[in-house]
């Protein structure tokens, strides 16, 4: 079984990606979508949506990045493929899951499973492009406004030369709107013969419980999930192996919000940091009692240096 984070743009930047694999359980990770347009973007443009390759494209603990490309140029996403390549990815993931409105708009993400054969083409000179060794990989959802043309898309990718496919078992109308629909992934998987990931809707051992008997599936990408429970991936592993589930302490949590907010301290300007800190906080109020207590405090606040005291941290250590 594997385990991925996914890449949720405007979330999982590389700050969040460090903290959430230091707890573990996670397999591999992906950079928020590099969007292609019309050019070969520069290597200073990768590295600012994934500066882990500067670093042999590995999270701080080990965690491999993927970088994912997002676009409709087939020419050009190939062009960017090689570079990424040449920058050390050693996967290249295709984005035709995202649903929001301004990426369709500009023919990017799940709007493109309206076009199969554009799907195809893409992974195909993508395929072409980058070293043998270097799989290519796709991101889709369910389909547009139906899943009844998910099977044609996941085919066209598998084709294609996708070496695996990560379905978000949802439609683009369907955003994040609960159910995600698991029932469907079998369908997909029976269709192609590369391995299928399930995504969506997994947010405690016991969604990974059913979405595994629902879909028929091993391999699973946490999103929303895991950023909520930041160690739902070693939850999921250990019930996996039949190891007892330990589910971490806010006590545990405390330290990795603090290291959190001094990345963001040092990488942003002082008036986006405090907002990326409430971000986060305000998806671990889902589990964490303590996480509304601190988010309350913390809401209105907007002076760096007092959001350092109210974690706790001197503000000599956290300047």
């Amino acid at each position: 079984m594997q385990i991925a984070l996914a890449p949720m743009e405007g979330l999982v930047d590389d700050i969040l990606r460090d903290v959430l694999t230091r707890v573990g359980g996670i397999d591999w990770c992906v950079t928020e979508f590099i969007r292609v347009n019309d050019q070969l973007l520069t290597p200073a443009y990768f590295h600012k949506f994934g500066p882990e390759l500067l670093n042999g494209a590995r999270t701080a603990s080990g965690v491999p990045l993927r970088v994912q490309l997002l676009g409709s140029d087939p020419v050009c996403l190939a062009e960017n493929a090689a570079l990424a390549c040449e920058l050390g990815s050693e996967v290249i993931d295709l984005n035709f899951g995202c649903p929001a409105k301004t990426v369709n708009k500009s023919r990017g993400g799940a709007v493109l499973l309206k076009e199969p054969e554009l799907l195809n083409q893409i992974v195909e000179h993508v395929r072409r492009a980058v070293p043998a060794h270097i799989p290519v990989t796709a991101k889709m959802r369910l389909g547009f406004d139906s899943p009844d043309g998910s099977l044609v898309c996941a085919t066209a990718l598998a084709e294609g030369g996708a070496e695996h496919i990560v379905v978000h078992a949802r439609t683009k109308v369907d955003g994040y709107k609960p159910p995600a629909h698991w029932e469907w992934i079998p369908r997909v998987q029976d269709v192609v013969k590369v391995p299928v990931f399930a995504n969506g809707d997994i947010w405690s051992v016991e969604d990974w419980r059913r979405c595994r008997e629902i879909s028929g599936v091993e391999d699973i990408m946490l999103g929303r999930g895991l950023v909520s429970r930041p160690d739902l991936a070693r939850q999921i592993a250990a019930a996996r192996a039949g190891e007892e589930v330990v589910e971490m302490t806010w006590a545990e949590l405390m330290p990795l919000i603090q290291d959190f907010w001094l990345q963001a301290k040092a990488q942003m300007t002082a008036r986006q940091s405090p907002g990326r800190l409430k971000q986060w906080l305000a998806m671990l109020t889902r589990n964490y009692p303590e996480a509304v207590e601190l988010f309350t405090v913390l809401r209105r606040e907007t002076e760096p240096d007092n959001v350092s005291r109210l974690l706790g941290l001197p503000v000599a250590e956290a300047a």
